[in-house]
Formats: C-alpha cells, sequence, structure tokens
C-alpha cells in the first residue's frame, strides 16, 4: 500500500486525533444521520475515506 492510499482512509483513531475529540465521542457521533457512513466495515471496525470526514467536519464546523 503507497502512502497515498494510506492517508486516504481513517478508522475512528485517525477521527479522534483529527477532530480532537476521543474515540468515544466519534462512536457517539457516528449515530447521526449526518455523520459520512464507512465505505468499509473490517474486523478492526469501520473505515471512512479522509475527504468525506474532512467535507463532513468543515460543513458542520468542527474543523
Amino acid at each position: 500500500m503507497t502512502d497515498q492510499h494510506r492517508h486516504d482512509l481513517m478508522g475512528v483513531t485517525e477521527i479522534a486525533e483529527l477532530l480532537g475529540l476521543t474515540r468515544q465521542r466519534v462512536h457517539q457521533l457516528r449515530q447521526s444521520e449526518d455523520f459520512p457512513r464507512p465505505v468499509a466495515d473490517i474486523s478492526a471496525g469501520s473505515i471512512w475515506e479522509r475527504a468525506d470526514v474532512e467535507a463532513w467536519a468543515r460543513e458542520s464546523g468542527r474543523i
């Protein structure tokens, strides 16, 4: 996997770091209807596209 691809995907920990939140708070936020849908669910957890999370965070005033 190239560095470019690795940085395009995020798990709960990366989202928490981006937003300055706890992982538990990210789990709460993902229950809201406007939170982006994960692109995949694997045994380690859900995975999101970075662009989707960043767009949501900008639109919701979180970054």
